[in-house]
């Protein structure tokens, strides 16, 4: 296997935001593995400006914490509830959930990648069927975030 080709998985790699490839060339096998980068952060600055400003806010941070947010898939692949067929599903409606919690598998070229919750919640729906198509940024599911 060439460094051309090598570099060409990399790419694939990167555009399908996949963490780990495994591929056999005849008697040679490469593993690629890489970190992804993770979720950018957002910081917004408030001016309080009196108790109006300070209400306001309280009010925005409720309504933000009553909306649910979505889990998307990462990559494009084929959605996976469970571990094994025979298995029960990672999570399902009503359960909690924390950061590294596993929600799901998105298999992509033979690679099972555990999507994490990245957050701490509540599930309220689950939005993909066991062994669907999915594709890059489809919502998976539903939280209420603690």
């Amino acid at each position: 296997m060439d460094v051309k080709t090598i570099s060409r998985l990399a790419e694939v790699m990167t555009q399908h935001q996949l963490s780990e490839l495994e591929v056999e060339d005849g008697q040679l096998k490469l593993r690629l593995a890489r970190q992804c980068a993770a979720t950018p952060v957002t910081v917004e600055t408030v001016r309080h400006v009196g108790e109006e400003s300070a209400a306001a806010k309280v009010a925005a941070d409720a309504d933000a914490a009553a909306k649910p947010v979505v889990i998307s898939s990462p990559l494009v692949g084929t959605f996976y509830a469970a571990p094994t067929p025979e298995a029960a599903p990672f999570v399902s409606v009503g359960g909690v959930v924390g950061p590294d919690t596993v929600v799901c598998i998105v298999e992509a070229m033979k690679v099972m990648n555990e999507i994490k919750a990245e957050k701490s919640g509540t599930i309220t729906k689950v939005l993909v069927s066991n062994g669907a198509a999915v594709e890059y940024g489809q919502p998976l599911f539903e939280i209420n975030v603690d």
